[in-house]
């Protein structure tokens, strides 16, 4: 039984992805809402991929590295910066960005501890190479600190100018360890996933609009969407990159998504909206009574019953 294996409780229904071991005898788990929760290891069983192929009927679900990693030939892998955790040994791992990507690009990689930044590499990477950042003790992974790259690409001819990009990235286990393949160019087994983000096309007709706006445009009228009657809160319904995203951030999403669609709701006239937060640990539930209790312009708000959902939901009852 290792760090990173897939395991599941004898005596309940969690699943998860080891993160620590403990010298007495326990273990750390990370489930898949990011929680994690200890264990006895005589209490947890490692989940083998045959045994996971054959029991696992549901659809899987995608985040949003699975959808951009090249898990068969790297040689046709799309284009991007990507972070690998190449194996030194069973315990050393090479930290490498790759820039899978036909432009040059400048780079700045820095890791985060508190309100201190280290800087762990910075320069140019040519297109279709790599460089070495540094390495990580697969058995320290809790302790590995969140970090920041900022990705700029180098144009040697006239062509469309892309905005400098930055992404903050705190690894989670319940998600580094499903990102495993052949890291595109080194053609090596490693985990890995991309920093970059795909480029939108400049609108220019867009562009004028915004720069010259008409009377209507500074003016416009209110026009308010009326959202559907039930809202999905679960995390992975409203963002591909959760994987990314903190408790705190997904929280904060979260949240923001609830008062959008009740704000919604309220100005367009619906009597009645319910909001789908599961069970969990209970905290996105707490903090929507506890916004509901402070609102005006509601009747009343109730937990919805199980049967109707399968899961936790709140349902808010709107004045006329």
């Amino acid at each position: 039984m290792n760090i990173g294996d897939k395991v599941r409780l004898l005596h309940g229904k969690e699943e998860g992805i080891i993160t620590k071991l403990s010298s007495g005898g326990q273990v750390e788990i990370e489930i898949e809402d990011g929680f994690r929760i200890p264990a006895l290891k005589s209490e947890v069983v490692v989940i083998n991929e045959a045994e996971e192929a054959y029991f696992d009927t549901k659809p899987k679900k995608t985040s949003g590295f699975q959808s951009s990693l090249p898990k068969s030939d790297p040689a046709v892998s799309e284009e991007g910066v990507f972070i690998a955790y190449v194996p030194y040994n069973d315990q050393v791992y090479d930290m490498v960005l790759i820039n899978n990507h036909s432009k040059d690009c400048l780079f700045s990689f820095d890791e985060h501890q508190q309100n201190n930044a280290k800087n762990m590499g910075a320069g140019v990477v040519k297109g279709k190479s790599f460089t070495k950042l540094g390495e990580k003790l697969l058995p320290d992974f809790e302790q590995w600190p969140p970090f920041s790259v900022m990705m700029a690409f180098l144009n040697k001819r006239f062509d469309k100018q892309q905005p400098v990009q930055v992404r903050n990235i705190k690894l989670k286990a319940s998600s580094f360890f499903k990102n495993k393949g052949k890291a595109p160019l080194i053609n090596k087994e490693a985990y890995f996933f991309r920093l970059d983000n795909a480029v939108k096309t400049l609108n220019i007709n867009q562009l004028n609009k915004e720069l010259n706006p008409s009377p209507q445009d500074v003016y416009p009228v209110a026009k308010v969407k009326r959202p559907p009657a039930s809202i999905d809160l679960h995390i992975d319904k409203l963002t591909k990159d959760h994987d990314l995203m903190s408790n705190g951030e997904m929280l904060q999403l979260q949240m923001k998504t609830f008062e959008t669609n009740l704000n919604d709701a309220i100005a367009s006239g619906m009597d009645e909206i319910v909001f789908i937060h599961g069970i969990g640990n209970g905290v996105l539930r707490k903090n929507i009574h506890k916004y509901l209790s402070q609102l005006q312009g509601i009747k009343y708000f109730k937990d919805s019953q199980k049967t109707n959902f399968g899961y936790g939901a709140t349902t808010v009852k709107i004045n006329e």
